[in-house]
């Protein structure tokens, strides 16, 4: 139990928690890290407040300035709760089909909110380009750059990685994550594998990103889309650049929905979209690697923020994605069968 001064001060230290349902049909012991527990709300608080603590010791960031970032909302939410913990301000570029629940919370926290039209990356409308061209204009303001900046990938390094290596006595077999900048795969993974090289790296995921298609061919081509926010990415970056992978899989939206309602249903646990992917990439690591593995993986954020989405009937129809839940039975059978699809790093 801690006591602390500042919010910022209570970032980290969260809970691993057992996937009993799943663990028990798998016989994996399939554990989730409970990022929610953050102040912000989510896993990229621990980013938050490494990039900005670096900043800091570097005169990059000084007393007094702005902060200004591009980001599908975490981010956004975790630099707010840091810049409020030190004295700064804080601006948040959003394009504008993210949930309504992260624009809330990046006004609620004290921070500015401009949204763009979501755009093409090579379009200099891209949320991206507009947080980069505000620091740009303006001395007062430094860009957080989370998807170059690697004090990302360290905040994971230095935190993350050692809780879990703690947590599971250092038992772990596996680790699943998916990705959008890469900091949390790429620290955890350079972390867990300094400690044992055994330990397999996972990445997992959604339609419309490019990063199976590069792990496996080399190039970044993508197929559909996904309601995942922050998930997935179409160009090579420096966090992700750090990462340490040996597996990967691309998994539909329609199995995020059929997990997230048998978590609610057999766990008590409303997660939101992007840690529902990560419990599919975990699933499916269990189904072709078990029984007898240590698998964590990560619950990203409050589930919440998944509601007018992932918990929306209707929005799940209007984009074809099924509102049903498949039995969890059939799910892992088809896991079963689906091995082929998985990318292995060949030595």
């Amino acid at each position: 139990m801690q006591v602390a001064k500042l919010s910022a001060e209570l970032i980290g230290q969260t809970d691993l928690l057992r996937l009993n349902s799943l663990s028990e049909l798998t016989g994996c012991d399939i554990f989730v890290k409970l990022e929610s527990q953050n102040p912000g709300g989510s896993i990229k608080d621990r980013a938050a407040l490494q990039m900005i603590k670096d900043a800091l010791a570097s005169g990059e960031l000084k007393p007094g300035m702005t902060i200004v970032e591009g980001t599908a909302g975490n981010t956004g939410i975790g630099l707010a709760v840091v810049a409020r913990s030190f004295g700064l301000n804080m601006v948040a570029v959003m394009p504008n089909d993210q949930t309504k629940e992260k624009e809330q919370m990046i006004q609620l926290h004290g921070a500015e909110l401009v949204t763009v039209d979501p755009v093409p990356f090579k379009d200099e409308r891209h949320f991206y380009h507009t947080a980069r061209r505000l620091a740009e204009e303006r001395p007062d303001y430094w860009w957080a750059n989370q998807f170059e900046n690697t004090s990302n990938a360290r905040a994971h390094y230095v935190t993350t990685g050692p809780e879990i290596w703690e947590q599971t006595q250092g038992k772990i077999d596996i680790l699943v994550s998916a990705a959008g900048t890469g900091g949390t795969i790429a620290g955890n993974s350079m972390f867990l594998k300094e400690q044992n090289p055994a330990v397999q790296v996972w990445l997992v995921d959604p339609d419309g990103s490019g990063i199976y298609s590069y792990l496996k061919s080399g190039a970044y081509v993508s197929q559909g889309s996904s309601f995942t926010e922050g998930i997935g990415i179409m160009r090579l970056v420096e966090n992700f650049r750090l990462a340490q992978i040996d597996a990967a899989v691309n998994l539909p939206d329609d199995d995020l929905v059929s997990l997230s309602r048998h978590l609610v249903q057999h766990e008590g646990l409303v997660l939101g979209s992007s840690s529902c992917l990560n419990v599919a990439g975990a699933l499916q690591a269990a189904v072709l690697h078990g029984p007898g593995k240590t698998i964590v993986t990560f619950a990203c954020d409050l589930g919440e923020r998944s509601a007018s989405k992932l918990y929306n009937p209707e929005y799940l129809a209007q984009r074809g994605v099924r509102t049903d839940a498949e039995p969890i039975h059939d799910l892992i059978a088809r896991y079963r069968q689906q091995g082929d699809r998985v990318w292995y790093r060949t030595p």
